[in-house]
């Protein structure tokens, strides 16, 4: 345990020197979410889908906006509402921006804290329909 956080405080003031985006929603998505989704939004293969490429895309489409907030790593994160919408907007930043609407509205944390109050319990089945709802609206 103390060499893991001797390693993420190590890493953490190796990146700060180095101007990379630490701290915050980047320590946050790095300590929550990063280990199924990678540093670099990639799928695990077989059980973690990918957010770079596609997270943004999930906000052309009804549904898509509540499903981010939704899922079950996002809905049952250790961090609060305001911290869990900070992540969900820098994810959609880091790994969606050319994907994101224009238009699109930061996530508040009153919003994620209703949302989170439901979470998805049919995350493949809704995660399907709405990537058929995406291909369509193309």
């Amino acid at each position: 345990m103390f060499r893991t956080i001797a390693v993420l405080v190590a890493a953490a003031a190796a990146s700060r020197a180095a101007g990379a985006d630490v701290g915050g929603p980047a320590l946050d998505y790095a300590l929550n979410c990063q280990g199924c989704h990678r540093a670099d939004g990639a799928a695990t293969p077989g059980s973690v889908p990918a957010l770079a490429g596609s997270v943004g895309k999930f906000l052309r489409v009804p549904g898509g906006r509540e499903y981010l907030a939704r899922v079950p790593g996002v809905a049952q994160a250790p961090l609060d509402d305001a911290a869990t919408a900070a992540v969900l907007n820098w994810v959609l930043e880091r790994f969606g921006r050319d994907d994101t609407p224009a238009d699109f509205a930061p996530y508040t944390a009153a919003e994620l804290g209703r949302l989170r109050r439901s979470p998805l319990t049919d995350v493949e089945r809704v995660r399907r329909e709405l990537i058929e709802a995406i291909a369509r609206s193309r």
